[in-house]
């Protein structure tokens, strides 16, 4: 079984609006974290190229663009698939985020499997020498932060501030 991380979470908009915050307003929700970033000068501005096959990148303030991942899986209000990369991986070596989106009543479950991560060697630098366990419960913490400003973003104002 592949070393994983799997974070869900219920967000008050429908699957499509939900899937329009998560690739076209990425910016206004993507939290850089020091321990896992793209690149050694990053943070940047982090953008989809809608469709099959677009890129998934980070522009660098010096406007260098660092290409993360390419999408192999772009279906509006239902699932996003994309492949990730750090600049310190080797040519060939990446993990994968799947991103899925279930209507439930008004809301919508977005549920994140960002797996791969056996494929990157214990002693890489991405990994900051944590044991497996450590290094996917905070990457899995990461994630649940990026979600939870990813919720404030896709819900209407009026329910931003309501938690569930």
């Amino acid at each position: 079984m592949t070393s994983r991380v799997l974070v869900s979470l219920r967000v008050k908009a429908p699957p499509e609006r939900a899937f329009d915050v998560f690739t076209g307003e990425i910016g206004l929700w993507w939290r850089p974290n020091e321990l896992f970033r793209f690149t050694p000068r990053s943070p940047g501005v982090l953008a989809f190229e809608p469709g099959l096959n677009g890129k998934f990148t980070e522009t660098l303030p010096n406007g260098k663009v660092f290409e993360i991942g390419r999408i192999t899986a772009w279906e509006r209000g239902h699932r996003l698939a994309f492949t990730w990369r750090q600049a310190t991986f080797v040519p060939g070596q990446m993990t994968e985020v799947d991103v899925r989106f279930e209507a439930t009543g008004e809301e919508t479950r977005v549920t994140v499997e960002h797996r791969g991560w056996d494929s990157v060697p214990p002693d890489h630098v991405a990994r900051h020498t944590m044991p497996d366990q450590v290094f996917l419960r905070r990457h899995g913490e990461w994630w649940q932060e990026l979600l939870a400003a990813y919720r404030s973003t896709s819900s209407p104002p009026a329910s931003r501030s309501q938690r569930y």
